[in-house]
């Protein structure tokens, strides 16, 4: 485990220049959050894709995005500095400033997600809530149907079915496209790497960085806090699942 929120012991990707510095910016619960969900998801797809046995787990899949939903809505609030939402909630000016690449200096576009980033990130988050929401209240009227679909009308179970599995799988395959896309975009046109801070946490900064940027904290102590959050949301998703029994 790492000893502090900006401590130099992650992996070394790429030689750090003398003149650079690292700075802890994805702490080890927001990477697994990270990874984790993203397996998840094309797991999910996968799944449903199949379709028959596997559907079991197509369930089990999509308890387990609504756990880490979950949890990541927690610790947006409780998680190291550039895993908060108050860390990449930009408004129109930033994002106009972004695009037209004329950032200023206090902006820190390139340390956690930059404005069109976030964009991407907040679309995903919402989107994944629909998809879960849906699922637990569909019902395709052959053998599935999820653990809530009781407490709601059938024309409202009709409807949710029709986007979990039409509408809203197709946006969601297309964002994590796009998604995928404007990682390579960077690492071959802007040749920056935004996988390897998300394996290792740390971020190399130049030079003419500001000293005073503050890291995410990543102790023994935030991690536990981590999983006890997410054991808290697993407890409550196996109780809303159970609902349905």
């Amino acid at each position: 485990m790492a000893k502090s929120a900006g401590a130099s012991s992650a992996p070394h990707d790429t030689p750090t220049p003398a003149a650079a510095r690292r700075l802890r910016v994805w702490d080890l619960p927001t990477r697994l959050f990270h990874w984790t969900l993203a397996a998840s998801v094309i797991a999910s797809i996968v799944t449903a894709k199949v379709g028959g046995n596997a559907t079991v787990w197509h369930f089990r899949l999509g308890y387990l995005a609504f756990a880490l939903l979950s949890f990541r809505l927690l610790w947006g609030v409780m998680g190291g500095h550039w895993s908060r939402f108050g860390a990449f909630v930009y408004g129109p000016g930033a994002l106009w400033r972004y695009l037209r690449g004329a950032s200023r200096a206090e902006d820190r576009f390139d340390i956690g997600h930059s404005p069109l980033g976030s964009l991407s990130v907040w679309a995903l988050l919402l989107l994944l809530a629909l998809q879960v929401a849906t699922g637990l209240v569909a019902d395709d009227e052959i053998a599935n149907v999820g653990p809530l679909n009781r407490f709601v009308s059938g024309a409202l179970a009709s409807q949710a079915t029709g986007y979990h599995k039409a509408i809203g799988q197709w946006v969601l395959i297309g964002l994590v496209v796009l998604h995928v896309g404007a990682v390579l975009f960077y690492l071959l046109h802007k040749r920056r790497n935004l996988v390897a801070p998300m394996l290792h946490g740390d971020k190399v900064l130049e030079s003419d960085v500001p000293a005073d940027l503050p890291p995410s904290r990543d102790t023994a102590a935030t991690r536990l806090l981590a999983l006890g959050l997410f054991a808290a949301c697993a407890a409550g998703v196996a109780w809303v699942v159970s609902l349905g029994g």
